[in-house]
């Protein structure tokens, strides 16, 4: 199947899931608060997702890349599923942290491999104009999520947030399972061999998973103290405050498209490099604002930063999947972010502690241009950065490399 067949699939798929993880991810705070939670162990609830998938991403790209993608993406989703009942059958505070380390588990099967599965559907020439369909899909469940989950929880309860991300979870399951065939791998002589050590050895790699990693840092530690600014320093009210964390996620979900096209035609390395600036820009100049149509204009331009760099970063992924295994790939990139997300939040409060919440946006900001400072120096021998020619790998490039159970043998 060709990627204009697969990809309304795995979206729809990816949205779903991504909306119910949404619906319920602003809340688990309050729930893990509800359960007698101290502030610790909030911390340990809230990291224990992100650390449990960031472990398992890279066997579950490896296998993947050489078992198929399917039988992933179902389990993943599956336990997504059966999870929302679990959440609400959760009777204490190690409990919720235990069903959030298997829930990171299963997050690690599902985003990643989604990713791969496009990328290895993906004609030449165009991996910066599909990554960017894809990520708008990621962002908008996530962003849409918390508004239904705040709904659901103000007329029917905590445990109507997590029914509905099982039925949607279940959703995806069951369209992957009625309507997705399995890629058939490529033949042995074509496919790449897994190799985490060639692929560490790339500099676009060790470019992209630096500045992913960094980013991620600065972009957690800074959203985490984004409110208590905006409350306490501007007196803003709580729903000016989620008008602007949903304001960041709408405006990088409507971009992503046109930015993923816009580094199929220009220079990826300088576009990514750009972003980088963009993002110490917006904030260094957040402790500046003074009232919420000034920060909200800051935070429209994270919104651009965050579509860009994940365009282009994206895009050079896929590359370098052709090179050394999509499935794996893609999972080292999203383990990048899940170490970013995880680290962000814990480095930010050692620096509020010491100097201020203004002053950690000051931090954010050198975290964000050294990011791009380090992903410009991993990839000054990277001759081309830019699209490959259409023409390289034949006209338009290889439209599919899925190749059919008679060429497989």
């Amino acid at each position: 199947m060709t990627i204009k067949k697969i990809f309304p699939i795995i979206g729809l798929a990816t949205f779903a899931s991504m909306l119910g993880i949404g619906i319920v991810a602003p809340f688990i705070p309050l729930y893990a608060r509800s359960l007698g939670a101290s502030g610790f162990m909030i911390g340990v609830v809230l990291a224990g997702y992100s650390i449990s998938k960031a472990v398992v991403m890279p066997f579950i790209g490896n296998y993947s890349d050489r078992k198929g993608r399917k039988l992933f993406l179902m389990v993943g989703l599956g336990c997504y599923a059966l999870l929302s009942l679990a959440y609400i059958w959760g009777t204490n505070v190690y409990l919720l942290a235990l069903i959030r380390i298997v829930h990171g588990m299963a997050g690690g099967m599902v985003l990643p491999v989604a990713r791969a599965w496009i990328g290895d559907v993906t004609p030449g020439g165009e991996e910066g104009t599909w990554q960017g369909y894809f990520n708008t899909v990621w962002f908008g469940g996530m962003g849409f999520g918390p508004v239904m989950g705040g709904i659901l929880n103000d007329h029917f309860g905590m445990s109507a947030a997590f029914i509905a991300m099982g039925g949607l979870s279940l959703l995806a399951f069951i369209g992957v399972v009625v309507f997705l065939p399995e890629v058939q791998q490529l033949k042995s002589r074509q496919r790449p061999k897994v190799s985490f050590k060639k692929m560490g050895a790339s500099g676009v790699f060790r470019g992209v998973f630096s500045l992913k990693v960094l980013e991620s840092i600065g972009r957690r530690s800074f959203f985490a103290f984004l409110p208590i600014f905006a409350g306490v320093y501007l007196g803003l009210s709580t729903t000016q405050i989620g008008l602007l964390i949903t304001a960041d996620t709408v405006v990088t979900s409507l971009l992503q498209a046109p930015a993923g096209k816009l580094s199929d035609i220009i220079n990826r390395r300088a576009l990514i490099v750009i972003a980088s600036f963009l993002g110490g820009l917006y904030m260094a100049l957040t402790p500046m604002t003074t009232n919420f149509w000034w920060l909200l204009s800051v935070i429209v331009i994270a919104g651009l930063r965050a579509a860009i760099t994940s365009g282009g970063t994206s895009a050079l992924m896929v590359e370098e999947g052709r090179k050394f295994g999509m499935g794996s790939t893609m999972a080292m990139l999203s383990m990048a972010i899940s170490i970013g997300e995880g680290i962000g939040p814990l480095f930010g409060g050692v620096v509020v502690d010491q100097i201020g919440v203004t002053g950690n946006f000051y931090v954010s900001a050198g975290m964000m241009v050294l990011a791009g400072a380090i992903f410009l120096w991993f990839t000054r021998s990277k001759k081309h950065a830019v699209p490959a020619e259409a023409g390289a790998m034949g006209k338009g490039g290889p439209k599919s490399v899925v190749i059919g159970e008679e060429d497989v043998g």
